[in-house]
């Protein structure tokens, strides 16, 4: 077998004792295996008002007034359970009694010619957090039926139908979980490739590699090509999870091909790192650095890799293959200075 494809089988082999890495895994496993649920997690800290638009909870909800207002058929169409109560005060004891989760006292509809204000009465849980879950849930019909006392009054409002999901979910999923997925194995792949180049040079077994009939860019490219083929991987995996949790991706190849260009080009430069310091904890903790900045510093530039990838996936109709292209030339040009001067930069000392 090619010695090549040996080095990589046996790094690939290593990645399964490796906790560290087996715990990230799992982690990005746990989000995208479960991202509907933590998007409506995390959208209820950024936006409450989307709990009600992206989410079916059923509030149990008491109703004082005439059953056949309009809110009432609003309310049934947002899949609250009405319990109708002859005054507000039989209302307030099944509420203190846990019975209902709210209560809304609904005032006759006068006509149109009398005054046009509607003042309505709403009981609600004394618990911040409990209440504005109930609130945001309730939102919907109210806004409902205000849009329809306003016809009534000849107050005509124009609505733009815009379809699809509120804006709260469309920016979590491409904007957050989406970048979150696939880059995530890139950041592993760089600490690998750190982790099995700075131990092959502390415990000197890389001159005994060196020594069999291998060359020194065999022995430091199959290590870095295990570590992008295992991003590879995941990103494929998270990929087909979001697909499953019904978050589509536009461009999948390219955002796949993104991903794995973003890793590649991360494991050459922790690779960088290794070979010059030659020293595990030295090197884990200048690749930190240099992630951090990189991923802050990209922020800066309109062909961020954050940035590419959720216009790929939101398919946006000015961005495609060239884009993506100008990461194979920086890889391109990073893979040539490595390999050129790798030998030079084993011989510095530490």
């Amino acid at each position: 077998m090619n010695p090549f494809f040996v080095i990589l089988k046996k790094e690939l082999r290593a990645v399964a004792q490796e906790r560290t890495i087996l715990i990230a895994i799992t982690i990005q496993l746990f989000i995208a295996s479960f991202s509907s649920a933590i998007l409506i997690g995390l959208m209820s800290f950024y936006d409450p008002e989307a709990i009600g638009l992206s989410t079916r909870i059923s509030v149990r909800t008491g109703i004082v007034g005439a059953t056949n207002n309009p809110l009432v058929g609003f309310l049934e169409e947002q899949n609250a359970q009405l319990t109708s109560f002859a005054t507000l005060q039989e209302a307030q004891l099944a509420f203190d009694a846990g019975q209902i989760d709210a209560a809304i006292l609904i005032p006759p509809e006068r006509a149109a010619e009398d005054d046009p204000t509607v003042e309505m009465q709403l009981v609600l849980p004394a618990s911040e957090t409990y209440s504005t879950v109930i609130l945001m849930v309730l939102q919907g019909p109210l806004k409902e039926y205000e849009t329809y006392l306003r016809k009534r009054n000849g107050i005509q409002i124009r609505y733009t139908d815009v379809a699809g999901k509120p804006a709260t979910t469309y920016e979590f999923q491409y904007g957050v979980i989406l970048p979150l997925l696939m880059f995530f194995p890139a950041f592993i792949a760089g600490s690998m490739v750190v982790d099995s180049i700075s131990e092959e040079l502390v415990n000197r077994t890389m001159d005994t590699l060196w020594v069999a009939p291998l060359s020194l860019n065999t022995i430091l490219g199959s290590k870095i090509a295990a570590a992008v083929l295992l991003a590879g991987a995941q990103a494929a995996l998270w990929a087909a999870l979001l697909r499953f949790n019904s978050i589509p991706i536009q461009n999948l190849g390219l955002v796949l091909l993104l991903s794995v260009l973003s890793a590649a080009i991360i494991a050459i430069g922790s690779a960088f790192i290794a070979v010059y310091l030659k020293d595990r904890e030295r090197s884990q903790f200048l690749y930190s650095i240099f992630v951090l900045l990189s991923a802050s510093l990209s922020y800066l530039f309109d062909l961020s890799p954050i940035a590419l990838v959720t216009r790929l996936a939101t398919g946006d109709y000015y961005t495609g293959p060239a884009e993506v292209a100008l990461y194979a030339g920086l890889l391109a040009v990073l893979m040539g200075a490595f390999f050129t001067t790798a030998e030079k930069l084993i011989a510095v000392p530490s």
